[in-house]
C-alpha cells in the first residue's frame, strides 16, 4: 500500500499537475463550463417537447407546431454550443495574456464564421445562400475550439509587438480599445481566410470543419468513447483525484467537446424522434459517478448506518447530504480519500465496473442510452436515471450501480473502519 502512495506522490502528482497548470487545457476547461447552463436550459426544453407520456405524444403528433414552439428555446441554447465556446476560448485564453479579452473574443467568433461554409436551398423557388447552421451547434465544437486558440494566439501576439494604431490620450479608452484592435483583427481574419482557401482548393477536403472531423475529431472519438478507452479515461479522472487533483476538470477539458458532440447527436435524434445511437456522452458519466467522482455514494451510507468508529461515523454525517447531489469533495479531502492506500483501491475498481455495467447493458440494449437530455450534475439518483435516458430503466440501471458501489467499498470501509475505532478505544484507554 505504501509503494502505491509513494508512487503517486513522486510519478504521477508532478505529471498530473503539469498537465493540470497548461494554459490551453486551463482555458479549454472555462470554455466548456461556460457552455453547460446553456445546455441544460436547452435540456428543460427538450424533455418538455418529448415527455414519454403516451397521452402528451398523441397530443404533440396532433398538433406539431406546438413541438416545434417548445424546441425554440432548445435551438437557442443547445444548438449554439460551438459559438458560445469558440467566444469563451477566445475570452479566456487573451485574459490569460492580459490582452483584450472582449476584442479576441469577438476576433474568434468572426474567425469561425470566416472558416464555416455556406450551403445553398431553394425556397419558393429562389435560390438562396447561407450560413451552414448545422456547425454552431456542437457539430462545430471542435473547430471552434481549435479556430480561437489559433486566432488569439495570433491576437495577442500583434498585440504584444505593439503593432498596433495608438490612439492620443484624450480619446475615451473603449473608442482605443477598438482601434487597438484593428491591426490584428486584420491579421488574424486574413490568415483563416488563407487557411480555408488552402483547404478548399488544394486538397481533397470540402472545407476544415471536414479536415478536423475526419483527421482529429472522428479517430478521438473512436478511441476515447470505446469500451476500453470510456474505462481508460475513467479510471483517469479517478487516479487524478486520488492524488488531489480535480480529475473531472482535468479529463474533461479533452474530453468534454468530444462528449458534447455525441450528446448533441443523440438530443437532435431524440427530438425528430429517431432511435439514439450514441452511449458515452457528456450525461454518461453522471450515469456512472453516483453520489459523485468514484461513485461513492455506497461508502457514504456504509459510512452513515455501519460505523463503529466515532470518526468515521460523524463524517458519514456530514457527507451524506452533499453525496445525494453528487457532491464528494468533503469525503475526498475529508475522510480523507486522497493518497488513503486502503480506500484508493475500490475507488478506483467501482468506476471500472460501473462503466462496464453501463456500457455492456445499453450496448445489449437492457437500458435505454442517454437521450442528450444533460440534466445538472448535482441531479440526485434515481431522478437523473430517468432524466437521462427518458425510461424506468434508467433508474434499474442506476439501484443496480449504486448496489454494486456499495458491496465493492463495504469491506474496505470495515477494514478503515476498525482501524479508527480501535485507535479511538486506544486513546479513550490512555
Amino acid at each position: 500500500m505504501g509503494k502505491i502512495t509513494e508512487f503517486l506522490e513522486e510519478k504521477v502528482m508532478p505529471i498530473a499537475g503539469k498537465i493540470a497548470g497548461q494554459r490551453h487545457l486551463q482555458v479549454l476547461r472555462d470554455a466548456m463550463v461556460l457552455t453547460i447552463p446553456f445546455i441544460i436550459i436547452g435540456s428543460v426544453f427538450l424533455i418538455l417537447a418529448n415527455l414519454p407520456i403516451p397521452a402528451y405524444i398523441n397530443f404533440l403528433k396532433a398538433h406539431p407546431d406546438i413541438k416545434a414552439t417548445l424546441l425554440y428555446p432548445y435551438n437557442g441554447t443547445f444548438n449554439l454550443v460551438a459559438l458560445i465556446a469558440t467566444f469563451a476560448v477566445g475570452y479566456r485564453l487573451a485574459e490569460s495574456y492580459k490582452v483584450d479579452p472582449l476584442a479576441s473574443g469577438a476576433v474568434a467568433l468572426c474567425s469561425y464564421f470566416v472558416v464555416t461554409p455556406n450551403t445553398t436551398f431553394t425556397v419558393d423557388k429562389v435560390v438562396t445562400t447561407a450560413m451552414n447552421v448545422n456547425y454552431f451547434s456542437s457539430q462545430g465544437l471542435f473547430v471552434g475550439l481549435l479556430i480561437a486558440i489559433f486566432s488569439t494566439e495570433i491576437y495577442r501576439r500583434v498585440v504584444q509587438k505593439n503593432i498596433v494604431i495608438k490612439m492620443p490620450d484624450g480619446v475615451p479608452p473603449t473608442v482605443a480599445k477598438s482601434f487597438t484592435a484593428i491591426i490584428p483583427g486584420f491579421i488574424v481574419i486574413v490568415s483563416v481566410w488563407v487557411i480555408r482557401l488552402l483547404v478548399e482548393n488544394f486538397t481533397h477536403f470540402e472545407n476544415v470543419h471536414t479536415i478536423v472531423a475526419k483527421l482529429l475529431q472522428q479517430p478521438l472519438t473512436n478511441v476515447g468513447t470505446s469500451l476500453v478507452g470510456t474505462i481508460f479515461v475513467f479510471l483517469l479522472i479517478n487516479l487524478l483525484w486520488a492524488i488531489g487533483l480535480h480529475g473531472s476538470t482535468i479529463v474533461g477539458s479533452v474530453m468534454l467537446p468530444i462528449w458534447l458532440q455525441l450528446t448533441s447527436e443523440n438530443a437532435a435524434a431524440y427530438a425528430a424522434g429517431l432511435p439514439v445511437d450514441n452511449i458515452v456522452t457528456a450525461e454518461f458519466r453522471y450515469l456512472i459517478f453516483i453520489g459523485g467522482s468514484g461513485a461513492t455514494l455506497g461508502l457514504v451510507l456504509a459510512m452513515f448506518f455501519f460505523s463503529k468508529s466515532k470518526q468515521l461515523k460523524q463524517m458519514g454525517r456530514l457527507a451524506i447530504g452533499p453525496g445525494l447531489f453528487n457532491i464528494n469533495e468533503p469525503l475526498i479531502f475529508g475522510m480523507p480519500i486522497v493518497l488513503n492506500p486502503i480506500i484508493l483501491i475500490p475507488f478506483l475498481i467501482t468506476p471500472v465496473i460501473s462503466v462496464l455495467i453501463t456500457y455492456l447493458s445499453m450496448y445489449y440494449g437492457w437500458v435505454a442510452s442517454p437521450i442528450g437530455v444533460l440534466p445538472p450534475g448535482t441531479m440526485p439518483i434515481l431522478i437523473g436515471g430517468y432524466l437521462m435516458t427518458g425510461s424506468v430503466s434508467g433508474i434499474v440501471l442506476q439501484l443496480i450501480l449504486f448496489a454494486v458501489s456499495f458491496v465493492i467499498y463495504f469491506p474496505f470501509f470495515k477494514i478503515m473502519d476498525n482501524q479508527k475505532y480501535k485507535e479511538e478505544q486506544k486513546a479513550l484507554a490512555s
